[in-house]
């Protein structure tokens, strides 16, 4: 049997050999079988009647099923031998032939006498069946056709591109809420947003920032890739989705309504919990646009939005859509959210120079600076793309999933878990690792996590004069579940110079 992840492709049995199973299990014997079909009826026949211990079945019930497969395949069984015996003693019993029943259309009184001798038994070769070849189809290409960003350094895809080449950091005080109180006090805070024309004002007022982030970047996605209101009305809106995340949803909201609560039930948000879930911002950019295809949320922490991009590929591949929206979304710079991060000791103190907090694979790192925003890319075959003229930014080759199953917010020490995610990566895309010029690394500024990646990295790629490796969230923080689709939005920037 040969096997892998997805097939398994079991030979079928040899021509000269069958297998059966007795009390003991199973046994290899030779006979004189011609034809593979007729090996499936000697299995079957040789189960039925072998095993002193199990339950047997009545002569009348091996003998049918005998002929049955008997007729449906071919070959000759030679008298003289063990299996000849075995086949003669499968004869029905005295009962059956004081039944009325008829045996495949003959009547009792076509018995076949019974001599005790061994006799010659015929079977008529049929054809077989002819399986029919299944048609070569062409495997469809997914390319990246928009983009759409909210972040500390820009909500617009350009000016966050040229920030971050600028060294322009979205890092600062927190001016929200009073931290001052908390060890930490700094973040990558999105210090102006406006979703004026991309959102009613209505739903402005009573959704959360994770959910207006996403919404906003979303439609951006969408006016960047040229998917204008008189383009959707000519989509398949069956055939065109919705797949972005978030790590944590809409904790804000969730905590409004918990204060809310102290004072009455009254006086909580109506949509609270629905707003509060981490599919809803996905939900709701569908029903805005009409887009019936696959629309689900992903909650995988730091890799929420990886996991959004490769699932909505997927859809693509296989042809259950044409286009797909796909990347992440959080906001949770709220004193919960702050506060839980500070509990377990992964935030950066560095309060005093807030623009050099977060310093990735620096020897002075001191843990990561909690970010904000979300990142958009919109997905699209790549026949479909060209046929209404999209503009494409780069081509999405492949992606792959692993787990350390090590622990909750530290990475293996060997960093098995993130080398076996970038081989099986490069396996599925079918890209050389020679081939490989950039990385734009997770890197969040931890002790363990930075250097961890790193080995895994170079154990990988080995010695690539060619690559080079930077991390963003120097600049903007971490953004939690945005964080791999506003990183990609900057890789596919780079890669289209």
């Amino acid at each position: 049997m040969q096997s892998d992840e997805e097939d398994q492709i079991i030979a079928p049995p040899h021509p000269s050999r069958t297998a059966t199973r007795g009390q003991n299990g199973f046994a290899l014997i030779s006979s004189m079988v011609a034809s593979a079909p007729l090996c499936t009826w000697l299995v079957a026949a040789c189960m039925s009647v072998s095993g002193d211990n199990r339950p047997k079945p009545s002569r009348r019930s091996c003998s049918l099923s005998a002929t049955t497969e008997c007729s449906g395949g071919g070959g000759l069984l030679s008298h003289g031998s063990r299996l000849m015996n075995l086949i003669t003693s499968l004869e029905p019993c005295e009962e059956y032939y004081k039944s009325k029943p008829m045996f495949f259309g003959f009547e009792k009184k076509n018995r076949i006498k019974r001599t005790g001798k061994p006799m010659a038994v015929a079977v008529q070769a049929t054809k077989e069946p002819t399986a029919k070849k299944k048609a070569v189809t062409k495997k469809r290409r997914v390319v990246v056709t928009g983009l759409g960003v909210v972040s500390p350094v820009g909500d617009v895809v350009d000016v966050f591109y040229d920030n971050l080449l600028e060294g322009v950091s979205g890092i600062s005080e927190i001016e929200s809420f009073d931290c001052q109180h908390f060890p930490t006090k700094i973040a990558g805070e999105i210090k102006s947003f406006s979703a004026d024309g991309w959102i009613s004002p209505k739903l402005s007022k009573r959704a959360d920032k994770f959910m207006l982030y996403l919404l906003t970047a979303g439609k951006k996605a969408l006016e960047d890739a040229g998917v204008t209101k008189d383009v959707i009305k000519e989509l398949d809106i069956t055939k065109c989705g919705v797949i972005i995340g978030s790590a944590l949803g809409g904790m804000k909201v969730f905590q409004d309504a918990i204060e809310a609560l102290r004072v009455s039930y009254r006086k909580m948000n109506p949509f609270c919990v629905p707003f509060a879930t981490t599919n809803m911002g996905s939900a709701m950019l569908a029903m805005d646009l009409g887009w019936m295809g696959p629309n689900y949320s992903i909650s995988t922490a730091c890799a929420t939005s990886n996991y959004c991009i490769l699932n909505a590929a997927n859809h693509i591949i296989r042809g259950e859509s044409d286009m797909m929206l796909s990347g992440g979304s959080d906001s949770a710079i709220i004193p919960i959210g702050l506060g839980g991060f500070v509990a377990c000791n992964s935030l950066s103190q560095r309060n005093s120079d807030p623009t050099k907090a977060s310093r990735p694979w620096d020897v002075s790192r001191d843990g990561f600076v909690m970010g904000e925003g979300a990142g958009v890319l919109l997905l699209e075959e790549l026949e479909h793309a060209k046929a209404r003229g999209a503009k494409i930014y780069a081509e999405f080759m492949g992606g792959s999933f692993t787990c350390d199953a090590y622990h909750m917010i530290e990475p293996h020490p060997d960093g098995t878990g993130i080398t076996l995610c970038i081989e099986k990566a490069l396996a599925q895309s079918g890209v050389a690792r020679e081939d490989v010029n950039y990385i734009n690394a997770h890197a969040t500024s931890t002790q363990s996590g930075d250097l961890n990646e790193y080995e895994a990295i170079i154990r990988c790629f080995g010695d690539n004069s060619e690559l080079k490796i930077n991390s963003t969230k120097s600049m903007i923080g971490h953004l939690l579940g945005a964080a791999g689709a506003v990183e990609a939005v900057a890789t596919v920037k780079v890669s289209d110079i």
